[in-house]
């Protein structure tokens, strides 16, 4: 396996796991790969959701990638805006311009995001053309897309239900830019397929924000599974031990996870 290593033009980091090419397994020396967005409010990125997220994509056979997108942890600098933005747009334009030399398919490269990451990945899937990102990229086409969208307890919305402070890293007191980022007003037709999974106990960022989600892509008649547990609170990651958030019942979300990743792309072990 080789870890890799890049730094993206703003500074941000990407971490990428690369199952060996072999000659005993021909048929996997190419395959789909998955970009993880760890949240933290946009504060900072948490290690819960990033290492123990990207193993279990890992072993279900993907190539897999961690960015540590810049964050806000100074509440006395400017607020983020676009960089975050620029930052996960600009994993997926490197991702796909390497692929051969990954072992990537590169019309199979999804996105997979928790609360702030997940509204960064939602984000990635529904506003990866904006002008903001096209110009600081350097692009006109569709190649920051990606093909693939999962997003667990996801910040959405700048509206009743928002998590104030995702919102105040990411726009300050820029309200049209909260109107953008406001992501349930933003899908359109012909966006990528989403898995979404949220607990409906959730205190930081309410359940509501999944459910705005999932009815602007249903009336777009985007692709989508939603799954809603009803106990448990935010942050729980991979629901185990490990990320100190054992829930037998909500760790299930992994297997459905990647079950609906492997009918998605056609990629099954």
């Amino acid at each position: 396996m080789l870890i890799y290593t890049h730094t993206l033009p703003g500074g941000a980091q990407l971490i990428g796991y690369l199952r060996d090419r072999t000659v005993e397994m021909p048929a996997f020396n190419t395959r789909p790969a998955i970009l993880i967005l760890p949240g933290g409010g946009y504060a900072w990125c948490s290690k819960r959701e990033a290492d123990p997220v990207a193993m279990q994509f890992l072993q279900a056979g993907y190539n897999v990638f961690t960015l540590y997108y810049t964050c806000r942890s100074d509440e006395t600098v400017p607020a983020l805006r676009w960089q975050p933005l620029i930052d996960a747009a600009g994993a997926i334009l490197h991702i796909r311009r390497n692929a051969e030399q990954f072992g990537i398919d590169p019309a199979k490269i999804a996105i997979c995001g928790f609360s702030a990451g997940g509204h960064l990945a939602a984000s990635t899937a529904i506003l990866w053309d904006a002008e903001p990102v096209q110009t600081a990229l350097g692009i006109h086409g569709t190649e920051a897309r990606p093909d693939a969208v999962v997003l667990g307890y996801p910040v959405i919305t700048a509206g009743k239900y928002r998590h104030d402070g995702s919102l105040v890293n990411l726009c300050g007191d820029d309200a049209d830019l909260r109107a953008t980022m406001s992501l349930e007003n933003q899908v359109r037709d012909g966006l990528p397929p989403f898995f979404v999974w949220h607990t409906v106990e959730d205190p930081s960022v309410p359940v509501q924000n999944s459910l705005m989600l999932a009815g602007a892509l249903t009336a777009h008649k985007v692709p989508l599974e939603l799954h809603l547990f009803a106990h448990d609170g935010h942050g729980t990651s991979t629901c185990t031990r490990e990320v100190n958030t054992p829930n037998k019942h909500n760790s299930a979300w992994v297997a459905l996870c990647t079950d609906w990743l492997a009918e998605t792309f056609d990629f099954h072990l």
